[in-house]
């Protein structure tokens, strides 16, 4: 975002004056997150979770990099090798809950990241880039999750990787070659653990590239805000810094309190106790369950029991397996094409009444999804799925269209300033003037254009 009022850059010593011709990062980090990079002066502490979330991606990497140091991808010893890092590999045991249960804050904050953008619009124009960016970072940290999932050879390790990839099977003609490349073989061994585990510590620096990009999206429109209309004026907003970096230095303290408390005190409640139970082909687990965060999504896999076919007759057109994995895949697919699906002028979900009450429906629905997908695949749990999957997908292909055709929106403030301090009077008659005498043209946010 530039705009005329932003504090330029100005190097004050010779040494900062050679490096920024010939180098300029210190502009670029002055540009991208200091005084010279202005924000909309009315972000909330849901704007902190983007901040949080590259901060979970850096104890990602670095806690990865020095456990793989001490892991050995090998069927045979890899159980050994994370007990050897427990126990006698200096502080490992802290290393290995720190990267266990900074997944789950990792999955945590993304999950509140996501659902802000949905409830504030973040996915409209001219942010449609951040949004398909940040959905592609989604599905790497899927992806990332369950090879690392894998990696610690535990039951749940071994019979999760042999769930996931027999998905794979259910494809017509290419499933189970597919899912014998994939795996090395017919069954996951020391094939599979070699290529999860070089997949799994390359592809957070492929993250971390995209979420580069991510950044570089978001610094050409700007940020977004609460009340979703766009910056006009120098006072909608303020720098940077010092202004968010203490306020995003602030939830960051939060965010260390409860992450360490769970590494020091409760580093096992996210996990499950059979992948303490070295990994055996022959002892199938009462109840396979993937992480937590990925129950929303399994619970919509194992939803479809039933085949597709020609009623009256044998035939199967497609198998419910097949419909299962189809549908587990279009529910994240399915978020690429949410900015062409709301047609609304408005974007903050506290400006849309009608919006706002289907949001938290959809909420209650994906907590109903999680609990059903760590459930036993019984009744009624089945039923409850099918009915959560049908609303889930009736949300975003149906009910998010019509809404935003349908509903009245609430008036918006003028500017980001009015939302903040109140009207200002003395603006109030040239305005109503001006909406009189039709020489102001209507903004994308729904707001009134200044005649000139």
């Amino acid at each position: 975002m530039s705009f005329a009022w932003a504090k330029q850059y100005e190097p004050q010593t010779a040494l900062t004056k050679w490096l920024d011709e010939k180098l300029p990062f210190p502009r670029l980090v002055y540009n991208a997150v200091g005084a010279g990079y202005p924000v909309p002066r009315n972000l909330n502490y849901m704007w902190n979770f983007g901040v949080l979330a590259g901060f979970c991606l850096m104890i990602q990497i670095v806690t990865g990099v020095v456990l793989a140091m001490h892991y050995a991808a090998n069927a045979q010893v890899a159980f050994g090798t994370v007990e050897h890092i427990m126990r006698n590999v200096n502080y490992g045991w802290m290393l290995r809950y720190a990267h266990a249960n900074g997944a789950s804050f990792f999955f945590i904050v993304i999950y509140l990241h996501i659902f802000r953008g949905f409830f504030y619009s973040s996915y409209k124009a001219p942010r449609e880039m951040i949004w398909l960016l940040g959905v592609v970072i989604f599905l790497l940290m899927m992806a990332t999750a369950f090879m690392g999932y894998v990696l610690p050879w535990g039951q749940m390790s071994f019979w999760g990787a042999q769930v996931i990839t027999g998905l794979f099977s259910a494809i017509p003609l290419v499933g189970e070659p597919l899912q014998v490349w994939l795996l090395g073989g017919f069954a996951p061994d020391n094939a599979a653990l070699n290529r999860f585990f070089s997949l799994h510590f390359l592809l957070p620096f492929v993250i971390a590239g995209v979420v580069i990009l991510h950044i570089w999206a978001l610094h050409i429109p700007g940020s977004s805000n609460p009340t979703g209309v766009e910056v006009k004026q120098e006072s909608d907003t303020v720098p940077f810094h010092p202004y968010y970096t203490a306020k995003d230095g602030f939830g960051l303290g939060v965010f260390l309190i409860l992450f360490t408390f769970m590494v020091f005190f409760l580093p096992n409640a996210l996990g499950h106790p059979d992948n303490y139970i070295e990994a055996n082909p022959l002892s199938t687990p009462a109840h396979i369950v993937p992480e937590w965060y990925f129950l929303p999504f399994y619970a919509i896999l194992r939803a479809f029991t039933g085949d597709f076919g020609i009623p009256f007759t044998d035939v199967v057109l497609i198998p419910a397996k097949l419909l299962g994995v189809i549908a587990m895949f279009a529910s994240i697919l399915v978020w690429f094409i949410l900015p062409w699906l709301d047609k609304s002028p408005v974007r903050s979900g506290h400006y849309r009444p009608l919006f706002r009450k289907f949001f938290w429906v959809l909420v209650i629905d994906m907590a109903v999804l999680t609990y059903c997908g760590g459930a036993p695949a019984e009744e009624p749990f089945v039923i409850i799925s099918q009915i959560a999957t049908a609303y889930y997908f009736l949300h975003f292909l149906v009910i998010l269209p019509i809404v935003s055709q349908i509903e009245v929106p609430k008036p918006l403030p003028f500017s980001i300033t009015e939302a903040v301090l109140g009207k200002d009077k003395a603006a109030e008659a040239p305005r109503a003037g001006t909406a009189q005498g039709g020489d102001a043209g209507s903004l994308p946010d729904g707001s009134l254009q200044p005649a000139e």
